[in-house]
């Protein structure tokens, strides 16, 4: 049996999902709907892969209209996924696309949660996921999320059967075995020191019409849901709320428009007792809890009093209900509703807390200002007895009565403890694996995100009884158009450096500068800079001296590297030391409008790589597409870059560039490509080299990509080690300056290619045959055709991912296509 401290820390993991703030303040509408949500005693758990595979239809609909406890578990966090709004990928994208969620999340009012699997980029079907994902540790991450969540019902979004592809279907086998295993007490065994054995009753498949088409659109069997409903408290309908929480989905361009009227959801029921409806046959009521009649009654009168205008009468039943559930011996519902109650008087009193920080960064061993406000906007006693910080081991007596909208403004004063933890994201702290987060702490798995830095419990009286309210601590600033703008609080080392590039690759046997940007955490910070090297690489000076007054202040050294003469790859790894101690850690800042800005402490390292490389031409024009860091990786073996805008593109302004490349999804993201696109074939006819890299056939903003038939599939090559067969071995592309061999497609990273033409022209020439296990050859990959005078290259491999990665083939093969007609 578990302890009700523990629950109490339990119910606090499970509500920490959002970027919390100040005291929340609810409409009327708002408070009406939490208050009947006190008597629904429900909980569903959503199942799928990846952010944005979500179900936000029937999220929305659970959340709002039944009023359950509602979840989304993503196995991922959607690392290898594209990047829609910047050059963000891996690690950093995942990052942005977990914090998506949880603003879809707020949007919709669910809960998220996510094991440790790590989205190592397509994969076709499970059996290839399991080979890379430890599927023993995610099963038990779908296990003790069941555990701690403890749904009735579990519902996955895709199928269990390979009709999607592995991700997918492996988040639906994971959901089936986890259904059959967290009941279980022989099952993962370790987690019953933190959490009880927990059986949902039903588990469902929400499938739809693309589904069952194959089957005629019989639907016979499948249970029906209209969540098309609207929500007059809330002013939206379901759908509309859900397309709402779906545009959060920036990054990958799900921006979406809400609908009005019947919309059915469809549920095949994969297991538990048959019933009609997902929750028939399930108390949701306070009948599930031994001895909460008494609750019951209070939260009923409170519903009945309720006055949108004079919301703090429900104080005094709401209170009646607290005191009431301290008899009620379920230790899992006593502290979510406990707090559900709690959050319901705090909002019908008016009660404002808000904790601000003097600064946004802060370092071990600083002292850190904390300016606490509280306003009581209502008529009831209320007294401030104390703040607690989980940082510092005493509170902070007060002891001060708060009368109707008279503020109480104080400042504190701390020092940041040594051994306070850095805000990098918890799931990257420890090295990983391909296909596996390292998380060791239990109770941090499946969270979402880090805790606040700082947390501050304050201790209110209201009338007379006593209240605990959590608060983090964050830094506020006014922007001049913005207004008040909301930063989570950060806390990191003394000092942090940061080393130009993810990547440095030497074609040749000169050396590099390197720009180190050594940044003071804290003031009065000073020391040396050095760099390690791989053996056989060289650097120059040995180190330089830094002084620094002021946090934030920054100062750069400029290093030179020399490569050794034969072909080499290893770490630059740049090191700053401060009064004996050494540290080495960056810093990265991701800043978008739509969700909080990110602050990580990645290893300040630098990937070095010689590649034996010759290349012709000089002069590159590049349009930019969805985002990606072409451009720098060719900067860096010699090309000189111009970004191209659409003035910049017409026939005879591009006669000057050796060779003119699109970016990634151009086609799909820049407009003036539909009309522009006549130019650069025009360009291409008069001698130009054009290469276009990867596009999806959805949403084209033209048919003509190309000046020949060229047709766009959604063929891939997932297995990064699949093999690759030279088809045209003497074709130009392959034969110079940089003779190719299949030795130039080992340690490619996450994948070949993706959305490979399937149909083309034959003025194309198919230069590269590969696939991936037990299917077919795919050879639309890399397509070269002569136009006019010059050459057409389309090509689907993914060489935004290899460059970047410095994978030293994929630099021989791509400086081979700028070369063309050279």
């Amino acid at each position: 049996m578990k302890t009700h401290a523990f629950w109490s820390f339990l119910v606090l993991a499970l509500t920490v999902n959002t970027f919390a703030q100040d005291t929340k303040a609810y409409q009327p509408g708002e408070i009406r709907q939490k208050l009947e949500k006190l008597n629904v005693l429900g909980s569903v758990l959503y199942v799928a892969a990846h952010p944005d595979d979500e179900n936000t239809r029937l999220i929305a609909f659970y959340a709002n209209e039944k009023l359950m406890r509602t979840a989304y578990l993503s196995a991922t966090r959607g690392d290898g996924g594209q990047n829609l709004i910047g050059p963000e990928i891996r690690e950093e994208l995942g990052l942005i696309r977990t914090q998506e969620l949880l603003a879809a999340r707020r949007t919709d009012g669910g809960q998220q949660f996510f094991s440790r699997a790590n989205d190592f980029g397509y994969s076709k079907n499970p059996d290839e996921t399991f080979n890379i994902w430890d599927r023993e540790k995610v099963l038990a991450d779908f296990v003790w999320t069941f555990r701690k969540f403890r749904p009735d019902v579990v519902i996955t979004r895709f199928n269990s059967d390979g009709r999607s592809h592995g991700h997918h279907t492996a988040s639906a086998i994971l959901a089936r075995e986890a259904f059959e295993l967290s009941g279980d007490p022989n099952a993962f065994p370790d987690q019953l020191d933190y959490v009880d054995p927990w059986q949902p009753k039903k588990i469902f498949w929400n499938t739809g019409w693309w589904w069952f088409r194959d089957t005629g659109g019989d639907t016979t069997n499948l249970k029906k849901i209209d969540v098309g409903q609207y929500n007059p408290l809330l002013g939206e309908s379901y759908p509309e709320i859900a397309a709402r929480s779906r545009s959060m989905h920036k990054s990958q361009g799900f921006g979406s428009t809400g609908s009005r009227g019947e919309q059915i959801e469809y549920l095949e029921q994969w297991g538990g007792e048959e019933a009609n409806t997902p929750f028939e046959g399930i108390d949701t009521s306070w009948g599930r809890v031994e001895g909460a009649k008494e609750v019951s009654f209070f939260i009923d009168k409170a519903i009945k009093i309720y006055d949108e205008r004079n919301p703090q009468l429900i104080i005094e039943p709401l209170m009646g209900a607290r005191k009431a559930l301290e008899s009620v011996q379920n230790d899992f519902w006593k502290e979510i509703k406990k707090r559900e109650i709690e959050e319901l008087i705090v909002a019908a009193s008016g009660l404002y807390i808000g904790l601000k920080a003097d600064q946004p960064n802060y370092a071990v061993g600083d002292s850190i200002q904390i300016n606490m406000e509280v306003v009581n906007r209502s008529d009831q006693k209320m007294l401030v007895e104390q703040v607690k910080f989980d940082t510092w081991p005493n509170p902070i007596e007060l002891g001060v009565l708060l009368p109707n909208n008279k503020p109480l403004q104080t400042e504190m004063n701390f020092l940041i403890p040594n051994g306070t933890k850095y805000a990098h994201p918890y799931w990257l702290r420890e090295k990983g694996t391909l296909g596996m987060y390292t998380v060791n702490d239990q109770e941090m798995i499946g969270k979402p995100e880090n805790d606040p830095a700082i947390k501050g419990v304050v201790s209110v009286l209201l009338n007379d009884e006593k209240i605990h309210i959590e608060v983090p601590v964050v830094f506020k600033r006014t922007d001049p158009v913005e207004g008040e703008v909301t930063e989570p609080l950060t806390i990191g080392p003394p000092v942090m450096v940061n080393i130009s590039g993810g990547v440095l690759v030497f074609g040749d046997d000169q050396s590099k500068s390197v720009d180190v940007r050594v940044i003071a955490g804290k003031n009065k910070t000073k020391g040396n800079v050095t760099l390690d090297t791989p053996d056989g690489w060289k650097v120059s000076p040995a180190q330089y001296a830094f002084d620094l007054n002021q946090k934030g202040e920054e100062q750069i050294f400029t290093f030179s590297i020399s490569p050794p003469a034969s072909s080499s790859e290893g770490n630059v790894l740049a090191k700053a030391e401060i009064n004996g101690r050494t540290y080495t850690k960056g810093l990265t800042v991701i800043d978008y409008d739509h969700i909080p800005k990110q602050t990580l402490y990645p290893d300040a390292k630098v990937k070095v790589v010689k590649v034996n490389l010759k290349r012709k031409g000089n002069l590159i024009g590049y349009i930019d597409g969805a985002g990606d860091a072409i451009p720098e990786n060719l900067s860096q073996i010699g090309y000189q870059v111009e970004s191209l805008a659409k003035d910049d593109v017409s026939a005879d302004n591009l006669k000057k560039y050796d060779a003119v490349i699109l970016g990634i999804r151009a086609f799909n993201t820049v407009d003036w490509l539909s009309y522009k696109n006549s130019e650069l074939f025009e360009y291409v006819k008069q001698g130009g080299n054009l290469i276009i890299q990867y596009n999806t056939s959805h949403r084209l903003v033209t048919q003509d990509i190309s000046p020949y038939s060229l047709k766009l599939s959604r063929d891939r090559v997932a297995v990064e080690e699949a093999p690759v067969e030279i088809l045209a071995f003497d074709h130009p592309v392959m034969k110079g300056p940089n003779r190719i061999t299949e030795k130039d497609f080992e340690g490619w990273v996450q994948e070949r290619g993706l959305y490979f033409p399937n149909e083309w022209g034959e003025e194309f020439t198919p230069i590269l045959k590969s696939n991936d296990p037990g299917e077919s050859p795919k050879t639309g990959g890399l397509l070269v055709a002569k136009y006019g005078g010059g050459y057409y290259v389309y090509s689907g491999y993914s060489w935004f991912r290899e460059l970047p990665a410095g994978v030293p083939g994929a630099y021989r093969i791509f400086v081979n296509l700028i070369s063309l007609g050279k």
